[in-house]
């Protein structure tokens, strides 16, 4: 249950009503507004309580109810939501700081806004490639530098986060990690900007509830991130069902991105689903783009080489024009 005061004035109000009722609450502040969060579900529960000159919502902090304009994430110099399709790009996997450089350099000649790279890397077997770890934080930091575009990388485990913080500008909450409950949590007690894809069978009203863990936390930098479901069809390697993304837009005031390479599983899909995502309306694209990626040690059929990457930057920049 979130209880938000009409005005500033009224919040010693409702929190003495609170403090009366013996109800467990606490007070938290997001997007510039202090909120109280109780442990009951339903408003009927709540009708008891002498609060006046609030708005009391059963539905979660994601939800337009609470914050009825689009919300911006700014990372770094960019900003996620604006109306201006933003574009990450960069390897599956950081493999070496030339191969980095080299992606980073020729993706922002482009027009790519930020670098995407994998240090930590969730693989299904223990005997693939696992990541360089924290060298490959160094490297995105130092490539960042370098060419000024913002990164974002993924984090596997709350041990991880000092590796991060101060290197990495944004966290990317992998689908397997969609549901670790302890490190939602955890990033919700910070300010770092945060890309929660959806778990492989999550429902969109359970990833919903994810991104509630980060908010509840006072984090209000959330970026939903689509990349597709697991289904019986094995045409592609996820089935990416574009309407998931006006569902959100209409569910939530948080930002959406789409990331076509992984339910695509091969690059020659890669620039078609992304099209499909740009005209249902993403503020954002995840693409992962690769300078030799027939050679890629993680994901080698799915990543992009320059010119596939050149086209598809083309197309969907023109899209966008178009479709607002």
């Amino acid at each position: 249950m979130i209880i938000i005061p009409n005005n500033e004035a009224n919040e010693p109000f409702v929190n003495d009503a609170l403090m009366d009722s013996s109800m467990s609450f606490r007070k938290i502040s997001l997007y510039g507004r202090s909120l109280f969060i109780t442990n009951f579900s339903s408003t009927e529960n709540i009708d008891y309580i002498p609060i006046k000159d609030a708005i009391v919502i059963s539905d979660g902090l994601y939800s337009r109810k609470v914050k009825k304009d689009s919300t911006n994430v700014t990372v770094g110099n960019v900003k996620i939501g604006s109306g201006k399709l933003v574009i990450a790009a960069g390897p599956c996997a950081v493999e070496s700081e030339e191969q980095l450089m080299e992606i980073g350099e020729r993706v922002k000649e482009m027009g790519a806004n930020m670098l995407r790279g994998g240090a930590f890397k969730p693989r299904t077997t223990p005997y693939s490639f696992q990541g360089l770890g924290v060298k490959g934080i160094n490297m995105m930091k130092k490539v960042s530098d370098y060419t000024g575009l913002p990164t974002v990388s993924e984090i596997m485990d709350i041990s991880y986060y000092k590796h991060f913080d101060g290197k990495i500008d944004m966290i990317q909450v992998g689908s397997r990690n969609s549901q670790n409950f302890a490190l939602l949590r955890f990033l919700g007690q910070k300010g770092m900007p945060v890309l929660l894809k959806n778990g492989m069978g999550n429902t969109i009203s359970e990833w919903l509830n994810s991104a509630e863990y980060i908010l509840s936390g006072g984090n209000g930098n959330v970026v939903m991130c689509y990349r597709g479901v697991r289904s019986f069809e094995d045409s592609t390697r996820f089935m990416m069902d574009s309407g998931a993304i006006p569902v959100l837009r209409e569910r939530s005031h948080l930002p959406v991105c789409a990331d076509p390479s992984h339910p695509a599983g091969k690059r020659e899909y890669v620039e078609t689903l992304a099209m499909a995502a740009v005209a249902s309306g993403t503020d954002m694209l995840e693409i992962e783009v690769h300078n030799n990626p027939d050679e890629a040690l993680s994901d080698a059929k799915q990543q992009l080489d320059f010119m596939g990457f050149s086209k598809l930057i083309k197309k969907v920049r023109k899209l966008k024009e178009i479709v607002g």
